[in-house]
Parts: C-alpha cells; structure tokens; sequence
C-alpha cells in the first residue's frame, strides 16, 4: 500500500494532521538503513579462479604414498568432463557447468564428477552450490586421499568466503544492531572454516606397506 492511500482513513477535521502524521511515516521509512547482505558481498567479491586453484593444490599435499583410490568410469562420462575442462580452460564456465550436469544425469554418484560440478560452481561464484556439490562428493567418495582434500578445500575456500562477506558486511554496517547481528555468524565461520581446514588433514592416509 503507498502512503497515499492512508489519507482517506482520517476524519475531515483530522485529514489534515493524519496528512501530515503519514508524510513524516513515509520519510522516516525512506530514510530507514537496510543491513548490508554478507552473501551478496560474499559473491561479489569473490575470486573464482583463484580459489580453484587454490583448491587443486590441495589434491597434491599428501604423502609421498598414499592411499588413493580411482573409480572405473562411463566412457561417455569420460567425454562430457574433458569437454567441460575444456569448456572451463576458454573460460567458458556456464558451459563447462552444463556439461557436467550432463554427465551427473548418467553417474550422479561419481565422486570426482561432483568435484568437478563443485569446481565449475566456485567459478560462476555460486557458493552454497560449491559446498553442496563438495559435501555430496565426500559422502559419495572413499573419503581418503587426494581428492577427499580437493572436497574440503572447497568447502574451506566457500566458508572463507563467506566470512569475508561478514567482515564486509560489519564494515559497511550502519547501525550498531546491524553489526551486532553480524558477530555470531562470523564465530560460527571462523569455527567452520577451522573444521574445513582439519578435514583436509584428515583426508592424507598412508597406503598399505608392500612386501
């Protein structure tokens, strides 16, 4: 309802007062601070490519030998993720996405596929997408080696992110309860991202000894 439609509602002898009473309303409302957006910023600012890399990295941290185990693969898969690396390497990132959707609708359980959506989801900066594809990963995977680091290097690089986009959003805050309701998200992803970052730790396990 518009402010204009509020002044009907007073009596004659009052409808000039109500006028007014409604006007000021109006410009207080207009004059009102909205709370800065954490996610927005948290997108906004985010460094796809870099964060990516950072995330591939990982995969190479480990042990000299470790365990590391490798899923036989649909050849038809096979042909969709070397089109989306390909598609990703031009820096065509929708693209390189829908190709892997594409194969996720023939294996939608491969582990290393949904690395790779969670990947292609960090560079179109859709963040709760990444950590979503990188956790589905995890669950699905053997849990150890190297690309058990690449899934919770994600999920550190998505949790980093976002408290990036907290600490912006206290910045930019305007008002004290605006900021005040800001300091229990960032405890909760500095702890979160701390959880992250053991994972990754956790993901190195020795392989068996030969003989």
């Amino acid at each position: 309802m518009k402010c204009s439609d509020f002044t009907g509602a007073f009596p004659r002898g009052a409808r000039r007062k109500g006028v007014v009473l409604v006007v000021l309303t109006c410009l207080a409302s207009a004059c009102a601070v909205a709370p800065p957006q954490p996610a927005q910023l948290a997108e906004a600012n985010f460094n796809g490519e870099a964060a990516v890399a950072a995330v591939r990295a990982a995969a190479a941290g480990g042990a000299a030998r470790e365990l590391d185990v490798q899923p036989i693969r649909d050849p038809q898969v096979e042909d969709l993720r070397q089109q989306a690396a390909q598609l990703e390497r031009a820096r065509k990132y929708v693209e390189a996405a829908a190709a892997l959707d594409q194969a996720l609708q023939i294996n939608a359980a491969d582990p290393a596929l949904l690395q790779e959506r969670a990947e292609a989801a960090l560079l179109q900066h859709r963040l709760d997408d990444a950590e979503g594809y990188a956790q589905k990963a995890f669950d699905s995977g053997s849990q150890v080696g190297p690309l058990c680091r690449r899934h919770w290097a994600t999920i550190a690089q998505v949790r980093q992110a976002k408290l990036d986009g907290v600490g912006a959003a206290m910045k930019l805050a305007q008002r004290q309860e605006h900021y005040d309701a800001l300091v229990p998200q960032r405890s909760q992803l500095t702890e979160a991202k701390k959880q992250a970052q053991a994972k990754i730790d956790a993901c190195t396990v020795a392989a068996p000894a030969r003989y």
